[in-house]
């Protein structure tokens, strides 16, 4: 199906177009998409999946992904018509309600495009309406999201299917309407009762072929069934839920701002409600749209006014409710034991198990068939039980339930969270009530709640009441909570440390409220537990190749079957005998076992992880951490200390700074000296601007406002909520927390008055905060000294976002060389600013905007926080240089500071120049910006702006170099966010990719900007890890295809790794870990695949003369051989040491197959030599062609299975890949164990076995001299497979592509980054 896109008209692209004077703003990126859609966990882990739902937006990320593999664009039972139009919507409504706060559903489509101004290809311009969607996003929509009507739809009989695209979930499904023939039905019964049941096995493992045998198309809105599709070619059966409603449609699909007269046309009564329960997510169906709509983002019209809404809902609105909504529960569906038994039995590999059972059985195989048996169904059970208790666990983990004491008909009562739906108000301040049972929106009161499940950060993040604002703004249908409304959002599962009722004055009940916004799956916890439940393919290709493999060696045993039956209708055997040893060579050709083999190895390298203090929960990542080209780290937290400690304070007054202060003692008696100098307003903003909470007698917040308040000295004290109504401000509002000072420094506060026991206590009353905003990057607090009239602002903030807020006459002249030199050292600056306003009022306060009150301030001077690197970081970044994988350091800190830190951690050379972009006007004067690239060190060494290579300095340029600068080469460039977005919107292509590839720092950089450049590393196949703490790296963690959290927790749900070492050592382990896990599943490959091998070609020998391997011969190969040296093989750890370059990621490549087709070839040489040997012999004893029996004791069946047993043990050596990624072999003392007994166990066969051993094996005498012959030959082989594997298929694999390349004319193919280093020539 090909990509269909909305038009657009040439106004609109004006429109874009015009937006790029303002291209540097750093508010240019407005995310719309979840941090948490993109990392895959495992199926059979406790948790396996990615987290797509809303969440704080300080964790809020881009919209676009990369594209996964096996990913579809049509549907099997969905087809587009060309030859129809898009169904035509009101564009302008959906813009209108999206603006006016009301509900949209998932299925909108997403009309940014991207604009091409003409001009010439040297001077490429993209224009866009957002910044997010990549050149390659898969939000390019797979199909469009609104149904195509079908060409029956014309006709008036309704469409028979449609898309719907799942933002939440960034997942496109196709619906299509199914009713059961009763003839198809009846033809269905017949053919399963007539294959014995094969029929419907079939069927079963082929879902499309079952609904095309049992089902006939329908429109949707009379269908018994329908069938989903998703993109990745996962099909679903389901029945269409049916539930008598009556209610008008309005109630159901929400409406909208401009439907305010609503008749029978408009809002008809939906008789039958129609629901699909999709991955625990409804869709309804609507009949005038004639499709089924996501129900995502329902918001009640009436929730307009906080007072309104504080009545709750009556009895009869709740039982409506409830039938739309559901119960408020995230149960998960657990299957039955036999459910469980049939899923797991009639797998194919449990099926071909079973098959290959009862053929053995009929074969007289009794006890290889029973040991087999066994180990299957050992196999089962464990398998059963295991998912019995993972389901277990997250249903225990999932489902929560407590008592809610709810208003209903204005009543207080208690009632099962269950039981709770939208608009219903509860209690949050009730004291049993310890996490939020739904989400919903703070209503009075306020809370401090621990939000770690979400974001894996664990500091205290406080909710104030919502407003009518709120209210108005909310937009539940979007996949992140937007940064104002977070404040006042209760996310369902999140822990309550502390709730306060508010002080109510006016006779009202006094308690803490909340109103319910959404329940069940709907929620943020509820999405957190379906994407468990349902990840996203991975994208690794190795296991996808590996049953690839499979299907050919099916495809040889089929070529086998075929040659054996030829031959057994020539011996002139009975029938029943060349069936049987006919099919008996597919079960020996396809290696059942390979599957499970291959993930051994991955399971070795978690434990060893774990040991490490290292947490996985997605499996399938520990091989991808093999693969990794590239580490991106964030700065605080993760390559320095948590915890900053403070340097000094710097105040800048008359035009000049003053000398650093170091401690509180020497800045109260220079506040001692003049209260109302900028000393004073330095120590008043440290001890009040800050968003610290106070929960059992102890501050909490952020680690940096703690250091900071610590610094003051003074304590803090909350005042409880209240309720102020007075002057006409209906609006509620905080009491002043008040700081007070310690009483040591008290008379240094109070200047020269005269000492009286009646003086007012020194107390500052914060009347009004502004919470710390990222995009702002600034807080500020209003507020006023106990017994005065008038009152202070103080805002601290990043400096540079202090110079659009202060007067410019009260920065010092040095400024900008004060700041520079701290940065440059690797100081963490906090710029401080006040303003004083000589009357006001609580009610004034409250109307004060944000704007009005950050503006017109007086600069104050820094607070100089210290950063030390942590003990590891530079040993471990310096051997991720060593080995090859490119380091970026991507912080939110200043890009001098960056800089700094990254030059004394060695991440950038530092001797070598650094560049940085800076705006400047274009030329032609029309308000166009471009990027000036500049030595951070000596702005006369510029990069050429459209290739990023050093020029030289001008002639009249001072060349001389602080900082021991001598580096032109090796040099590096560091990115600030406003540049890093400004060159993803509108540069060139190829200059962004460059800036990729010689980017070592990206500053200033938000959450998104964070998600984007992951991202957009990998779109120039990079393959990236990540490494954070925070929650501001949660959609870069989840991008990423290797995210590792430093977290105290086990399992943390903002990335696949979790690491209890909070040091970034854990990065080179996991590399280390993944390597070896890589190697060791191609090594289990090949030796699963040549064990196949090899006993299809003694088979194949045997065969010849209708002879066969003995029943114990068959068992002691499979259970005494290759079952431990498989095992041990995997048993190896990594090699200490990282290597330059990284092990092959792919399967199907010739470095792999040539080798394992050679190492065939020289097992098939083996035995052809010993088979042709022993029947040379004059004891040779012939093996006896019976018609209705297989003679097993001769010659050929002696030779053969000794000289295999020393190809299946020696192979295991050959192929058990040691340096540079795994230890070497002789450090696997449990494979030396195994190998060393199963040679002694062979030798003693051949030498001198017993005769009880003789008689279980089947074994002839043979002479001693080919007794020697036979050792001879098996040292021989190993001596040739081993240098084979060393020398000679290396060659034979670089000749292979050297061919390919040159006779061929086919080019190897390359990364799109490292042919971006060649043209650097980096």
């Amino acid at each position: 199906m090909e990509y269909r896109r909305p038009s657009h008209s040439v106004e609109g692209a004006r429109r874009s177009m015009s937006r790029s004077r303002s291209l540097h703003r750093r508010d240019s990126i407005q995310s719309n998409s979840s941090v948490y859609e993109d990392v895959e966990m495992a199926q059979d882990e406790l948790y396996d999946g990615p987290i797509a739902e809303s969440l704080p937006t300080s964790v809020s990320a881009f919209s676009h992904r990369r594209p996964r593999a096996d990913s579809t664009t049509s549907f099997t039972f969905h087809q587009v018509d060309p030859e129809l139009d898009y169904e035509e919507e009101d564009t302008s409504a959906v813009s209108d309600d999206l603006e006016s706060g009301d509900f949209r559903f998932g299925e909108e489509d997403d009309d940014s495009t991207d604009f091409h101004d003409g001009r010439p290809n040297g001077e490429y311009v993209l224009h866009r309406r957002s910044s997010t969607l990549s050149r390659s996003s898969v939000h390019d929509r797979l199909l469009r999201t609104e149904s195509i009507k079908t060409s029956d739809s014309r006709a008036g009989q309704g469409r028979h299917s449609q898309t719907v695209y799942m933002i939440n979930e960034d997942l496109t499904i196709a619906i299509a309407g199914f009713r059961t023939s009763q003839i198809r039905f009846a033809a269905y019964v017949f053919l399963c009762v007539c294959t014995l049941g094969l029929g419907w096995l079939l069927l079963r493992w082929l879902p499309r072929w079952y609904v095309r045998v049992l089902g006939r198309a329908c429109p949707l809105s009379d269908c018994d069934w329908v069938v989903i599709e998703n993109q990745w070619g996962e099909v679903t059966i389901m029945n269409v839920e049916k539930k008598l409603y009556g209610r008008p449609m309005s109630t159901v699909f929400g409406t909208t701002e401009k439907q305010y007269l609503l008749d029978d046309d408009h809002d008809p009564v939906i008789t039958e409600l129609r629901m699909l329960n999709y991955r625990y997510v409804r869709l309804f169906f609507n009949q005038q749209k004639d499709k089924f709509i996501l129900f995502a983002g329902w918001k009640d019209p009436n929730w307009t006014d906080i007072r309104a809404v504080r009545s709750g809902l009556d009895i009869d609105e709740k039982h409506v409710r409830e039938v739309v909504f559901g119960n408020n529960d995230i149960d998960i569906e657990q299957k039955s034991i036999p459910q469980l038994l049939v899923d797991e039995v009639f797998h194919p590999f449990y099926v071909f198990q079973i098959a290959s059972l009862l053929l053995w059985s009929f074969d007289e195989y009794y006890y290889y068939a029973f040991a087999i048996f066994v180990m299957s169904f050992g196999s089962i059970t464990s398998t059963l039980v295991e998912t019995r208790a993972t389901m277990r666990r997250l249903r225990e983990i999932s489902r929560f339930e407590c008592d809610v004491r709810v208003l209903r008909n204005g009543f207080w009562r208690y009632v099962p969270s269950t039981e709770l739906v939208p608009g219903d108000v509860y209690e949050v301040s009730d004291p049993h009530l310890t996490q939020f049972p739904s989400d919903g929106l703070l209503l009075s009161g306020d809370c401090i709640v621990n939000e770690s499940m979400l974001t894996g950060e664990s500091v205290p993040v406080s909710k104030s009441p919502a407003t009518d604002e709120t209210l108005h703004k909310i937009n539940l249908g979007a996949p992140t909570v937007s940064a104002e409304t977070a404040k006042h959002f209760l996310f369902c599962g999140t822990k309550i440390i502390r709730a306060r009722r508010p002080q109510d004055d006016q006779g009202e009940e006094a308690a803490a409220l909340a109103i319910v916004v959404r329940t069940g799956f709907s929620t943020t916890k509820g999405s957190l537990v379906r994407s468990m439940l349902f990840p996203k393919p991975s994208g690794f290709k190795f296991y996808r190749d590996s049953f690839r493999y499979v299907g050919v060696m099916a495809l040889v045993a089929i070529l086998g079957f075929i040659v054996s039956l030829v031959n057994f209708i020539r011996l002139d055997l009975a029938w029943h005998l060349i069936v049987v040893r006919a099919l008996d060579v597919i079960t020996i050709a396809v290696p059942p076992a390979l599957p499970a083999t291959l993930s051994i190895g991955t399971s070795f390298a978690l434990s060893r992880l774990k040991k490490k203090q290292i947490f996985c929960i997605s499996p399938q990542r520990v091989n991808v951490g093999g693969k990794l080209d590239i580490m991106c780290f964030d700065k605080t937290g993760t390559l320095t200390e948590d915890g900053l400690d403070i340097l000094g304070v710097r105040v800048a007054s008359g035009g000049r700074f003053h000398d650093i202060i170091e401690d509180a003692s020497s800045l109260y008696r220079a506040v001692h000296e003049s209260l109302q100098s900028n000393f004073a307003a330095a120590l008043y903003t440290m001890a009040t601007c800050h968003s610290l909470r106070s929960v059992d007698n102890e501050h909490v917040g952020d680690p940096l406002e703690l250091k900071m308040v610590e610094f003051s000295g003074w304590s803090f004290e909350e005042r409880d909520h209240t309720a102020i109504g007075q002057d006409g401000d209906d609006q509620g509002g905080l009491s002043p927390s008040v700081a007070r000072p310690p009483t040591e420094f008290v008379e240094y506060l109070r200047g020269d008055e005269p000492t009286n026991a009646s003086r007012n206590p020194i107390e500052l009353g914060v009347l009004r905060s502004f919470e710390f905003v990222s995009q702002l990057r600034r807080a500020s607090v209003v507020v006023r000294q106990f017994g005065q009239q008038g009152g202070d602002i103080y805002v601290k903030g990043a400096p540079e976002s202090m110079r659009d807020i202060c007067r410019t006459e009260t920065f010092p002249t040095d400024y900008e060389e004060q700041l520079s030199y701290y940065t440059h050292k690797g100081y963490r600056v906090i710029a401080c600013a006040t303003r004083h306003i000589p009357k006001l009022n609580w009610v004034k306060v409250q109307k004060m905007k944000r704007e009005e009150v950050e503006s017109g301030l007086d600069f104050v001077g820094f607070i100089i926080f210290e950063n030390k690197l942590k003990p590891t970081t530079t040993g471990v970044l310096q051997e991720l240089h060593d080995s090859n994988i490119g380091v970026v350091m991507c912080t939110g800190d200043n890009i001098l500071t960056a800089i700094s830190v990254g030059r004394e951690c060695r991440l950038i050379n530092p001797t070598a120049h650094c560049f940085v972009p800076r705006f400047v006007e274009d030329e032609h004067g029309d308000g166009e910006v471009r990027l000036v690239w500049e030595s951070i060190d000596n702005g006369a060494f510029r990069l050429d702006e459209k290739t990023l290579l050093p020029l030289p300095p001008t002639a009249d340029a001072d060349a001389s170099l602080p900082y021991d600068i001598s580096n032109l080469r090796n040099y590096s460039v560091a990115v600030s966010g406003d540049a890093f977005r400004w060159m993803v919107d509108y540069a060139e292509p190829e200059v962004l990719h460059r800036m990729l590839v010689c980017g070592k720092i990206y500053a200033r950089m938000s959450p998104d900007e964070k998600h984007a450049l992951v991202e957009k590393l990998q779109s120039i196949d990079y393959c990236v890890g990540f490494c954070g703490d925070g929650a501001n790296d949660c959609g870069a963690l989840k991008a990423a295809d290797v995210g590792i959290s430093l977290s105290e927790a086990e399992a943390s749900v903002a990335a696949p790794f979790t690491s209890r070492n909070f040091d970034i050592s854990c990065c080179p382990e996991v590399i280390r870990e993944g390597r070896a896990a890589l190697v060791t599943s191609f090594s289990c490959f090949k030796y699963m695949s040549l064990y196949s091998a090899i006993q299809f070609t003694s088979v194949s020998f045997l065969y010849t003369r209708a002879s066969n391997l003995g029943d114990f011969q068959f068992l002691f190969i499979d259970l005494l051989l290759i079952l431990p040296i498989a095992i041990f093989m995997s048993w190896s750890g990594p090699f200490p040491v990282l290597f330059r370059k990284g092990p092959t990621a792919r399967l199907v490549s010739r470095k792999v197959l040539i080798p394992l087709l050679g190492h065939m070839v020289i097992c098939i040489a083996v035995q052809a030599i010993v088979y042709i040997a022993v029947k040379r012999q004059p004891w040779y004893i012939p093996p006896k062609v019976g018609h209705d029996k297989s003679n097993i004791k001769n010659s050929q069946n002696t030779v053969l299975f000794l000289v295999s047993c020393f190809e299946y043990i020696l192979a295991g050596v050959v192929l058990n890949a040691g340096h540079p990624f795994r230890q070497k072999v002789v450090r696997n003392w449990p494979f030396m164990a195994a190998v060393g007994l199963t040679l002694l166990g062979t030798l003693y066969m051949i030498l001198a076995p017993a005769k009880w051993v003789q008689r279980l094996m089947q074994l002839t005498k043979t002479p001693w001299d080919f007794k020697l012959f036979m050792i001879a030959l098996g040292g021989i082989y190993l001596v040739v497979a081993w240098s084979s594997e060393k020398f000679i298929f290396p060659r034979l694999a670089r000749l292979a592509g050297h061919f390919k390349e040159t006779m061929l004319r086919r080019p190897k193919q390359r990364k799109t980054y490292k042919l971006i280093q060649e043209k650097m020539r980096l």
